[in-house]
């Protein structure tokens, strides 16, 4: 069965789904797109939807604390190269 079958098929069932069906189809494809790939790292390596997240929240407070180089310190920093 292909894809265009599987969606047509799909469809019909969600149509005619009681809610607790449909609660289940929505926890699936949330936890599916959790898994999707939407970065890459400086090095190439993938990074999930939920590393991407994990990382942004640490970033975050990185910053917050005060964990940060300012562009003038970079620009200072970068004239001993």
């Amino acid at each position: 069965m292909g894809a265009l079958e599987l969606r047509e098929s799909v469809l019909e069932y969600i149509s005619t789904a009681d809610e607790r069906l449909l609660k289940v189809v929505k926890a699936v494809i949330e936890s599916y797109q959790e898994e999707d790939i939407v970065a890459f790292s400086v090095e190439g390596q993938p990074i999930t939807r939920v590393e991407y997240k994990a990382q942004l929240a640490n970033t975050k407070l990185e910053i917050e604390r005060g964990e940060y180089t300012s562009q003038e310190d970079l620009e200072k920093e970068s004239d001993n190269w």
